[in-house]
């Protein structure tokens, strides 16, 4: 047999019972871990799609648009609505700010962005050197 046991049955009892103790509270961790993963399994099966496209929205009652993001961009900010493809590129079309991170004009194939973005940089530069400031500039933008 075995001689590393205690040879009193008093010793042996306490060994006993604290293994068990042991045996328990490893129960209890499994039990704990298999909850865990279950809860994750099932909030990833019912988490809803990343949508593909996000409008940024500004901060106020109001809370309107900012800037067009792709739907998996990390530069979106929290307060944020889904959009549509074609909401995307109506937005970005009538002058709404793209991403530069995500660059969704460039994903939504709209190349004329950059040219709408000059001539209002150029029309905002011809206002300054005219002497207009302030609400005249808004009027030129």
């Amino acid at each position: 047999m075995f001689d590393d046991l205690p040879p009193d049955l008093e010793r042996l009892h306490t060994l006993r019972v604290w293994h068990a103790l042991w045996l328990e509270r490893i129960d209890r961790k499994i039990a704990a871990l298999q909850r865990r993963q279950a809860e994750e399994e099932r909030g990833r099966r019912t988490r809803p799609e990343r949508p593909d496209w996000i409008v940024e929205l500004g901060i106020g009652a109001e809370r309107t648009p900012v800037q067009v993001h792709a739907g998996d961009c990390y530069m979106a900010g929290k307060r944020r609505r889904t959009v549509s493809r074609d909401e995307a590129r109506r937005l970005l079309t009538a002058g709404l700010e793209s991403c530069t991170h995500c660059q969704p004009d460039t994903q939504l194939h709209i190349l004329d962005l950059a040219a709408l973005a000059a001539g209002r940089a150029f029309r905002y530069g011809s206002a300054r050197a005219a002497g207009r400031t302030g609400v005249d500039v808004a009027m030129w933008s």
